[in-house]
């Protein structure tokens, strides 16, 4: 083109001036010589290239620029079928609704604008083809004439235009309207196939102190970083999406089994929550899941969306670090927290939180070393609200700090009033500790209260190891210097680092209770792990306790393992202020161990009514208790012993079992599969009636509701005699047992 422009701007010359002068000449039809000149011109400018194909669709002419560019040698494509030359869109890929270039030539259509991809080895070229069938003058067809042009530098800019409009530019990952589009289309199409589909949703925990401490750069690392590890553990099983920030989502096709869903969602969660390397600088983060399966919590996209936003809200209100299932009633949970965010700004000013204590108490002689501080919630109207739920709350909502500064000093004033000289250890949350006020906070605490440092001892997870190490340092350096002691909390679970111990002057060791739970059961490795830590930590001089002992087998076993401080309800539960104080004005210092003698898989104390299925029957009973093994129900009389049941527990969790016990109103039952965790403290079943069966029962096809089974059978149950006979129970008894 800049040549076309510097001959335009030459002096003109005497030739010039002539042919200026010449008479018009216009190109004739009948002139085939001129004619055939222009088009060569054409060819030769790479505007255009020509083709004809005969009677059979065999190529016999392609404009010679063209076949140079491809490569080919001179005549090398003639004779060759049109179709096994050119491949359009709809040859790749059969979901597409073009008609096949051999479906158009076979029905001499006429071509036009039509894409088509050239069945070149190793090169991807787009052409647009178009092109008119021939025919001679008796109506015979003879082949196609066409035209042709190159479009593969304008089909990479519309791709890469549509790629940027469909994934994350940082990540690769599909973007928010991606995930929304494909999540609509999945679910409009399985729907009428009966398919299920899941979504889980990723929220990461701790991510702005990367982004506070490293900076934007870093930050932008780690999630790319994030994204990585996440497809390495989905692979080719579902789809990824980052929705913007540090929220991921993944969809999973097929697949109902909460079983394996949770097994996921932990898979997640240890390996996000890994070390990072970010240009030589170690970051830590966690995530929270939250998991939702069509057409069990929702039909549509935007119903199945918000299910998971509610069970993501609910794992990150249950602690973080965990995945959680939803189920209809987080509804009620989600205003239950924005209730507890709106009370718990007012809980200090009006002293509505308290500090109580748990015994650590020494595995040799079984008398109290040093006392835990635990903070407690009282609300004047609902009463005691646990720490689970108010603690991450008070995180999320930026007063963390000012209830842990508050903590600190009530132990230390309250500690100081104990007429025995015991330690006490105080929690300190990650965002307290990063503050750089921390140290003059402690030493403000211990000069007001009068407590002598060497009995503050100070709990710190490995969380504070976040970012900036050695502000971390500095900080363990001015702490140590006021006279205090340090525990690393909750070891082995996370994201341990033999560093930590080897660079932070901890003085104690706390072994998470997921290790000493199982412990004693045969194969569970968790024996020989106490080992290691127990032995590292007399290594290195530091003291240990194992906590969340409960049976008299796993205080036997932690003791024989070496542990310095047993911390458990097997001792004593965490007690108020005023009761420990009294417990030590009288002088008792000894703790004697109650509780069962064997570990047993958690049973957990609930007061649910539930349904229960006997043959024909259905009958309304109470849960007392429940475990992933069995339940201890209450509501019907003298039920012979093996006798096969099934208990409703809502929602559409059927559970299969049998009566293994019985003693008037009271049966113990046996699952016959057993229940798997719902990610926090619950339990649930890895699967549920399906929305579709209860459609075919002829009900509207709607996403599960928590009678949504008794709805469906209510017609075929109940109509009979019932075998037993039902009785009224009322609120839980203390102690209450078979």
């Amino acid at each position: 083109m800049g040549g076309f422009f510097s001959r335009a701007t030459r002096a003109k010359t005497m030739e010039d001036e002539a042919l200026e002068d010449a008479p018009l000449c216009p190109i004739a039809a009948s002139d085939a010589a001129r004619r055939v000149e222009l088009l060569d011109s054409f060819e030769a400018a790479g505007l255009g290239w020509f083709w004809a194909t005969d009677a059979q669709g065999r190529l016999i002419y392609l404009s010679q620029n063209a076949a140079l560019k491809l490569g080919w040698n001179d005549g090398e494509a003639i004779g060759k079928p049109l179709g096994d030359l050119f491949m359009t869109e709809q040859d790749d890929d059969p979901n597409r609704t073009e008609r096949p270039l051999a479906f158009l030539l076979s029905a001499r259509n006429s071509i036009s604008q039509l894409n088509v991809r050239l069945a070149v080895a190793g090169q991807e070229v787009w052409w647009e083809i178009a092109g008119k069938p021939q025919f001679d003058e008796a109506q015979r067809f003879t082949g196609y004439r066409g035209s042709a042009k190159d479009i593969t530098r304008s089909r990479e800019s519309q791709r890469d235009a549509e790629r940027l409009a469909q994934y994350d530019s940082l990540t690769g990952l599909s973007n928010r309207h991606r995930m929304t589009k494909r999540l609509s289309a999945t679910l409009a199409a399985y729907r009428n196939s009966k398919r299920s589909c899941a979504l889980l949703m990723l929220d990461l925990d701790r991510f702005k102190q990367v982004n506070d401490t490293l900076g934007h750069p870093a930050g932008d690392e780690l999630l790319k970083q994030v994204a990585a590890r996440l497809g390495r553990i989905v692979g080719d099983k579902g789809e990824i999406g980052r929705l913007g920030g540090d929220e991921f989502q993944i969809m999973l096709p097929d697949i109902d089994d909460r079983g394996a869903l949770g097994e996921l969602g932990q898979r997640l969660i240890q390996m996000i929550s890994q070390p990072y390397s970010i240009n030589g600088a170690r970051a830590i983060i966690g995530t929270s899941v939250g998991i939702a399966i069509a057409p069990y919590d929702g039909l549509d996209t935007e119903e199945l969306v918000k299910a998971t936003d509610l069970a993501l809200y609910a794992a990150k209100g249950g602690g973080r670090g965990q995945y959680r299932f939803y189920s209809s009633d987080l509804q009620d949970g989600a205003k239950h927290r924005r209730q507890v965010e709106e009370d718990l700004r007012d809980a200090i000013t009006n002293s509505e939180l308290s500090m109580h204590y748990q015994p650590l108490i020494c595995a040799k002689t079984h008398t109290v070393q040093a006392c835990e501080a635990l903070m407690r919630w009282e609300h004047p109207e609902r009463g005691s609200i646990s720490p689970g739920v108010f603690i991450p709350v008070a995180e999320e909502i930026g007063i963390i700090k000012e209830m842990g500064d508050w903590a600190l000093r009530e132990v230390c004033r309250q500690a100081k009033e104990w007429p025995v000289d015991l330690r006490v250890a105080v929690n300190v949350s990650a965002i307290q500790f990063s503050h750089d006020d921390f140290a003059h906070v402690v030493k403000n605490a211990l000069h007001y209260s009068g407590l002598s440092p060497d009995r503050l001892e100070l709990e710190i997870t490995e969380s504070v190891f976040l970012g900036d190490a050695d502000r971390s340092q500095r900080m363990f350096a001015e702490l140590k210097d006021l006279g205090v002691r340090l525990a690393l909390d909750d070891f082995g679970t996370g994201y341990s680092s033999l560093s930590y111990l080897r660079t932070a002057p901890f003085d104690k060791i706390k072994i998470d209770q997921s290790f000493v739970r199982g412990a004693t059961e045969e194969g569970n490795n968790n024996a020989a792990i106490l080992s290691a830590i127990t032995g590292l930590a007399a290594a290195l001089k530091m003291d240990t306790v194992a906590e969340g002992v409960e049976a008299e087998d796993e205080l036997a076993l932690v003791t024989e393992r070496g542990a310095t401080l047993i911390q458990g309800h097997i001792f004593s539960r965490a007690i108020s202020h005023e009761e420990l104080l009294e417990r030590l004005e009288q002088g008792k210092l000894k703790y004697e161990p109650r509780g069962p003698a064997k570990y047993r898989a958690d049973r957990k104390r609930v007061f649910r009514r539930i349904g229960l299925i006997h043959e024909d029957s259905r009958y309304k009973v109470v849960m007392r208790n429940l475990s992933k093994t069995g339940a201890m129900i209450e509501g019907l009389l003298d039920v012979p012993q093996g006798t096969d049941i099934v208990l409703d527990l809502g929602g559409g969790q059927l559970a299969v079992a049998t009566v293994r016990r019985s003693k008037g109103s009271m049966q113990g039952v046996e699952f016959e599969t057993q229940l798997i965790s719902d990610g926090a403290d619950g339990l649930c079943t890895r699967h549920r009636v399906s929305p579709y069966q209860i459609e075919a029962a002829g009900r509207p096809l709607a996403a599960l509701t928590q009678d949504a089974y008794s709805m469906m059978v209510a017609e075929q149950l109940g109509s009979g005699r019932k075998k037993f006979v039902e009785v009224e129970v009322g609120n839980p008894k203390p102690g209450s047992g078979i």
